[in-house]
Order: structure tokens, then C-alpha cells, then sequence
């Protein structure tokens, strides 16, 4: 089950969806692209600003496809390559992190300094993907590091398994209750 962010959090989770990202982070996470854009010499486009923003507000763990479902649902006229690249972009200045998860699709959503750190748990019968945060993973991670003198600079944790809905179906189709 996800767990719904603590006071002080700048994300709230209910279920797969994220229902409130703080302004400041996002305004943080729009600086940054911004910079890194200026630095490489981008434009700022309507389509690409399109793209960010549709991101920004989005579902977590996004596909291209998903993406590009969304902003053609704005403008039909923005094409696949131009998501790839844009999603590509977000990723390379620190905006978006590219998650997989085992299926062979790329998947992203904001970095975890939009966010709370969180780890996954991946259902692999259905493909729900479930985030939580679970302070004891932590604490534990960071007493293996320290025992064998190691300093984490990044980590990911991903369960996977079958998710309690999959299991109810499972068990209601063979009559099991």
C-alpha cells in the first residue's frame, strides 16, 4: 500500500497517483531546467513548455507513450521524437529520473528532490507500481553502509511480486475466500 506523505512532504500519494506536488520544489525543478537550457543553448518552445508542463502535472512513473497520449490530447501536432527528446532532456539536467521496472518500457517521473525519496514495489502480473517510504529501509541501508565503510551516494529499492488486487482476483476466480 503507498503510504500518504508527512507533514512537511512536498508530495502527497494516494494509491498510483500523485495528487499535490509543492510549488516551491516544481518552481525549484523549473530552475534548474531552465539554467541547464541556457547553458546548452536551448529555446524555450510552446511545444516543449507543453511537454514540461503536462509532465509536472502528470501520473507518476510516465511512459513516452503516456506522455505523449497526454500533450496530443493539447496539440495533436507534437510528435513522438519531440516527447523523446524533451523526457531525455528532463532527465539529463536532474528534473526527471528514468525508472525500469522489468518490462522493457522506460519509464520517469520528477526527481526525488520534487519529492520524498521513495522505493517501488512493481506488481509483475498486472504492472501496478506502488511507491512507499519506510524509514526502518533507511536506517538500515545506512548502518550496512557505515559498518563496511561505505559512503551511498544514490540507491534504488524495488520489490517486486503480485499486488493484493491481482491476488483477490487470483483467489476469486478459483473460488478461494
Amino acid at each position: 500500500m503507498a503510504v500518504a506523505a508527512r507533514e512537511g512532504d512536498n508530495v502527497t500519494r494516494e494509491g498510483d497517483n500523485v495528487t499535490h506536488v509543492d510549488k516551491v520544489a516544481l518552481d525549484r525543478l523549473r530552475a534548474r531546467l531552465q539554467a541547464y537550457m541556457a547553458k546548452k543553448g536551448l529555446r524555450s518552445t510552446a511545444q516543449r513548455r507543453l511537454i514540461v508542463d503536462t509532465f509536472f502535472s502528470g501520473a507518476p512513473h510516465m511512459t513516452i507513450e503516456d506522455l505523449l497520449t497526454e500533450v496530443r490530447a493539447h496539440d495533436r501536432g507534437i510528435g513522438y521524437a519531440t516527447v523523446y527528446r524533451t523526457l531525455k532532456l528532463l532527465a539529463e539536467c536532474g528534473v526527471a529520473s528514468e525508472r525500469r521496472f522489468g518490462d522493457g518500457l522506460s519509464r520517469y517521473e520528477l526527481a526525488d528532490d520534487a519529492s520524498t525519496h521513495h522505493d517501488h514495489l512493481i506488481c509483475v502480473s498486472c504492472g501496478k507500481i506502488i511507491e512507499f517510504e519506510e524509514p526502518r529501509i533507511e536506517a538500515l541501508q545506512e548502518e550496512i553502509a557505515a559498518k563496511y565503510g561505505f559512503e551511498v551516494t544514490w540507491h534504488k529499492h524495488e520489490m517486486y511480486g503480485v499486488c493484493l488486487d491481482c491476488r483477490d482476483s487470483k483467489d476469486a476466480a478459483s473460488g478461494i475466500s
